[in-house]
């Protein structure tokens, strides 16, 4: 019933479905760079989320960490429409009584844009293994610099 390709690959046989299963062995990954600049937060984190889950490649399967590298820049100049600059809040506990710490978006992007941009992109991940280890493929910069040179990352646009 299962056939086995030049790639190790498992198949079903003749009159059945197809079903390609990625392995974690044959991923190939590349490197992207987005622009964040006055672009909506939600948008930029959906894009990025995307594509460290792999979904835009034929090959997306959902139990394997198949995505791609994402760099995102100029994460201080991302846009926030409506009221959200001082509605959208952001809060923190350290476990201590007392311990609960607020901040609305305002402040995040003045003193904190990578952390706002981060917490935006891994809200859209899976909230398990699988997704922490997708969200270590995400670099976020607040400015126009990036130290992944070597890497050659290919430019992107929403």
């Amino acid at each position: 019933m299962w056939e086995v390709d030049e790639n190790g690959n498992f198949w079903k046989g003749k009159n059945m479905k197809n079903t390609f299963m990625q392995k974690k062995e044959t991923v190939e990954r590349k490197w992207y760079v987005l622009d964040a600049t006055d672009l909506p937060l939600g948008r930029v984190a959906t894009k990025a989320a995307h594509i460290l889950r792999g979904k835009h490649k034929v090959t997306f399967t959902p139990h394997i960490d198949c995505g791609d590298y994402i760099i995102i820049t100029n994460a201080s100049k991302v846009k926030l429409t409506g009221n959200k600059l001082n509605d959208k809040m952001y809060y923190n506990h350290s476990g201590y009584t007392g311990g609960l710490r607020e901040r609305n978006a305002a402040e995040m992007i003045e003193n904190y844009p990578v952390e706002m941009v981060e917490r935006a992109v891994k809200g859209m991940l899976p909230h398990n293994r699988l997704g922490r280890q997708m969200a270590k493929k995400l670099f976020v910069y607040a400015g126009d610099a990036h130290e992944q040179q070597a890497q050659k990352p290919e430019s992107i646009s929403l």
